[in-house]
């Protein structure tokens, strides 16, 4: 189904019934409203206004339309601030970060968790068992514009005091931290210090806690308030909108407090984000490139335990971003299709239409601003005609590849790189796109979860691997592939007993002497069944393991043992083909040779084929004659799909 997100608040009153019919007649059945109108809900404290709010649920209702009802925690009002400045977040400086945005909020703030559970509570309380509210969405993004971070007085308080229930005595915190070094001793959990605005570096394992403790504060305050929307609008779903390229929290955590995950897709302005090189993004520019929204949604599909929405898809060219495209004729099509395609249950375009004032004035919506419809807003009026013929989808299946994502990874590599290029999301992603150009469908797993019925696991790093983690890998079946740095660092951030990759040696009788940063420009030749070049990290090793590729200086790049692989250094290109082109068949996986643009993707008994690429691609002649959906050649910028046996 298709979905829009809508602002009422934003509109003259006698433009809302056309709204929704116009909604109706172009196939949208959810419409997203109210996470940022806390000031129009209660324009002074404790005054509530709910008439306007009733007539536009009650003239989207009226429509047929089914709405997700927001929790407006996004932006507390002027007054709120006025009257509770411990409110505001504070940076890494000690600066307060001020009004006049969005997610001006710290979560470890007494009085906005107070206000909050105030304001969802009298939200639920009045729409909880609204018939036209189908479900609601908690907050809007958590943790953007860097703000899962907060330094000030309340946010220490809740640190000591999770600190105290984590470790029980500070003797036990000194030693987890190594606060032995640089003479860091502490006497009481009060002694504790926030681990920024030292002169250098402060202890990584305290870093490392600071992480995991505002990752527990956005999980409890989304708990938070779920709990009052379960209680107050029984049978209704609760979600929250995630973001793409974002490692601040742990989404597989707050993820298990929601009913499924939505997030928020936006391949142009991510595609501008992401490091490639100039060559590499250039082809990708007006379409985005074919692995970042896929990637989003094996993630979020994995976070949802296998249920997920686009809570917003972009409809045209953003406002964010350093440069900001038109999407090429026929891509908002296909990115609503290529959502389906991976198990999406909604596609909720944002935003029905373009704001002319404000902050967003140059984003896109499905219509201008003078109320004409958008580019975007005519493909999606083709989507709606194609579900209309497709019916219903299949459902989504277990995908035969698992990739392994770790929230804490990402963390640890962030707070200790060793090497300026030592990017954890890059690495997953370029597993993934190398799997994807294969022609693999691919799941995206949380360490510790289940490996049960994959044929092929890819963990590209896993610096802490976890007991639950190291029992899933011994479990499998699968033939596994693990990247550098696995199993270096211990929970408490130190290098383990028995050097690296330490647990690991229970499958990989191998030690880690040495590890090297490669920077830009120096690589590292590997030769034997694997053919590449190591490039921004490499390690030595000693082991009795067998060694099938090593370093242009004899040491092993390779290490095989049984279903296990590991990769000794971060892959170029070729030599991350050549191991995935090893691990897939010898999982009894077939491999797809596909274009640079051209991805393929399962539903079920269906597979799509989408073009990304500047040049026509044809359908092989077997898969012509169970043709479902669109033509033998497929052109730039469009798809087809087609029956299989499954």
């Amino acid at each position: 189904m298709l979905g829009v997100c809508y602002y009422p608040e934003h509109w003259p009153e006698d433009w809302w019934a056309d709204d929704a019919t116009a909604m109706r007649a172009a196939g949208i059945t959810y419409v997203r409203i109210a996470e940022f109108a806390w000031s129009r809900i209660e324009p002074e404290p404790g005054r509530f206004d709910w008439a306007w709010l009733d007539r536009a649920i009650g003239v989207l209702g009226g429509a047929g339309l089914r709405v997700v009802m927001c929790t407006p925690t996004a932006t507390p009002p002027k007054w709120l601030i006025d009257r509770e400045p411990s409110i505001l977040p504070t940076d890494e400086n000690g600066r307060t970060r001020g009004f006049g945005s969005r997610r001006h909020t710290g979560f470890s703030s007494e009085a906005w968790i107070r206000e909050s559970r105030r304001i969802t509570e009298a939200v639920a309380g009045r729409y909880g068992d609204n018939q036209a509210v189908a479900g609601w969405q908690i907050d809007n993004e958590f943790g953007c514009h860097d703000t899962v971070l907060s330094y000030g007085p309340e946010d220490l308080r809740a640190f000591q005091a999770w600190l105290g229930r984590r470790y029980g005595s500070i003797g036990r915190l000194n030693e987890a931290w190594g606060t032995v070094f640089w003479s860091a001793e502490l006497r009481s959990f009060a002694e504790v210090s926030l681990p920024v605005g030292a002169v250098t570096e402060t202890a990584p394992a305290a870093r490392m806690d600071f992480r995991r403790f505002s990752s527990d504060q956005v999980r409890a305050y989304c708990r938070m308030q779920a709990d009052i929307l379960r209680a107050h609008s029984p049978g209704r779903f609760v979600t929250h909108n995630f973001m793409g390229r974002f490692t601040g929290f742990d989404h597989h955590a707050v993820g298990e407090e929601l009913d499924f995950a939505t997030w928020d897709s936006y391949p142009l302005g991510f595609t501008d984000q992401f490091p490639f090189g100039d060559a590499e993004r250039a082809p990708f520019i007006e379409t985005g490139h074919p692995d970042m929204a896929a990637f989003h949604h094996d993630l979020y599909r994995g976070i949802g335990r296998g249920r997920f929405w686009i809570m917003e898809q972009q409809p045209g060219p953003v406002n964010w971003a350093d440069w900001n495209p038109v999407p090429k004729p026929g891509m908002v099509r296909l990115w609503t299709w290529e959502a389906f395609a991976h198990g999406a249950e909604v596609v909720s375009y944002f935003r029905w239409r373009q704001c002319p004032f404000a902050q967003e004035q140059m984003h896109a919506g499905l219509h201008r601003p003078n109320r004409s419809v958008s580019a975007g807003g005519k493909e999606a009026l083709q989507v709606a005609a194609e579900l209309r013929s497709a019916g219903t989808l299949p459902a989504s299946t277990q995908a035969p590849v698992a990739l392994v994502f770790d929230y804490e990874a990402a963390w640890m590599l962030d707070i200790q790189p060793q090497g300026k290029d030592f990017n954890y999301i890059e690495m997953c992603f370029r597993w993934y796109e190398m799997a994807r150009r294969l022609g693999q469908d691919v799941d995206i797993v949380a360490s510790g979860a289940s490996l049960a019925g994959y044929r092929t696991v890819l963990a590209p790093t896993l610096p802490h691997l976890s007991e639950a983690g190291l029992a899933a890998l011994s479990a499998t079946e699968a033939t596994v592939l693990i990247g550098p740095r696995t199993g270096s660092r211990s929970v408490d951030f130190s290098i383990p007993d028995g050097l690296p990759p330490g647990p690991l040696r229970s499958m990989l009788p191998m030690q880690v002497v040495d590890v090297g940063s490669l920077r830009p420009g120096l690589s590292h030749p590997v030769t034997g069944k694997f053919a590449g070049r190591a490039i921004r990290w490499r390690e030595w090793i000693e082991t009795d393991a067998d060694v099938t590729a090593r370093f242009h200086d004899g040491s092993p790049a390779v290490v095989e043992g049984g279903r296990y692989v590991y990769l000794a250094c971060w892959p170029d290109a070729a030599l991350l083909e050549a191991a995935l082109r090893h691990v897939l068949p010898a999982g009894g996986l077939g491999l797809t040779e596909l274009p640079a643009g051209v991805r393929l993707r399962h539903r079920g008994e269906l597979c799509f084929a989408f073009n990304y690429g500047p040049e026509p691609w044809t359908l092989p002649d077997h898969l012509v004659r169970t043709l479902v959906m669109g033509h033998p050649v497929v052109e730039p910028q469009d798809f087809a799909c087609w029956r299989v046996a499954v």
